[in-house]
């Protein structure tokens, strides 16, 4: 699928770094957005933004991961103020606090709910709406920490893996219907989840991520590991054997 001029797309945590990135990006190639998250103020700015530099079509409305009860409401509004949509892209998430996640089990459950089961009750309502239509796109933003637990945020982790179970299983029902879905695996992004973080040169821009996401819908990826080379880095991570792999400070 062409992501540009016409294409009529949801964007789900809109206000986040990649996000924002992506946005931008597509405004510049014609897309319609509708832009969801947090904070109406956010939202309002960024709209504005694009509006002024691409003349872009941008509409905007609250998008609460947790509030699971309003998200068919949202998909609803979304499909009536862009009349349809043509696609949608999933980029919230949490990284939480994996220490305090370690021993209590209230911010485990929070950071499951927003990386995880947040992102399957939206993706039902979308997931019905392409295949009732024939047609579609939806990109589910995961993480390359899904790939392998790892002692240093195996909850986030465990969270970010069943998430790119679900889009592969949704891909599967999906396909015979002409419906797109896209994994798409960032290792460490330069957002302010991850300031502070000890993997210096490892650390991608957003907008590097963003222009990977668009050239892996275009391409007609099923998995997208963004920068490419951490493809190659999970792919010994997972072949290292779990009795050495237990060792190691990761």
């Amino acid at each position: 699928m062409r992501l540009g001029e016409g294409t009529r797309l949801l964007v789900l945590g809109a206000t986040s770094s990649i996000g924002r990135a992506t946005a931008l990006r597509l405004a510049g190639r014609g897309s319609a957005l509708f832009l969801a998250g947090r904070s109406d103020a956010e939202l309002d700015a960024m709209a504005g933004d694009l509006r002024v530099r691409f003349d872009a079509t941008v509409r905007t409305g609250v998008f609460e991961a947790l509030d699971y009860s309003a998200h068919a409401d949202l998909v609803t509004s979304a499909v009536r103020e862009m009349g349809g949509l043509d696609g949608a892209l999933l980029f919230f998430g949490d990284l939480g606090d994996a220490d305090a996640a370690r021993h209590e089990f209230r911010e485990a459950r929070r950071i499951v709910e927003v990386n995880y089961l947040a992102a399957v009750s939206v993706l039902t309502s979308l997931a019905d709406l392409f295949e009732a239509q024939r047609a579609g796109v939806i990109v589910g933003v995961s993480s390359v920490a899904g790939d392998r637990g790892r002692q240093s945020n195996y909850v986030y982790g465990s969270a970010k893996g069943a998430l790119s179970l679900f889009l592969q299983g949704l891909r599967n029902r999906l396909a015979p219907s002409n419906v797109q879905v896209v994994t798409v695996k960032p290792g460490p992004v330069d957002t302010p989840m991850t300031r502070g973080m000890a993997v210096g040169r490892l650390l991608a821009p957003p907008d590097k991520i963003a222009r990977g996401i668009v050239r892996a819908v275009e391409k007609g990826s099923d998995v997208a590991y963004l920068p490419w080379y951490w493809k190659w880095i999970m792919l010994v991570i997972r072949a290292v054997p779990e009795r050495v792999f237990k060792r190691l400070r990761l």
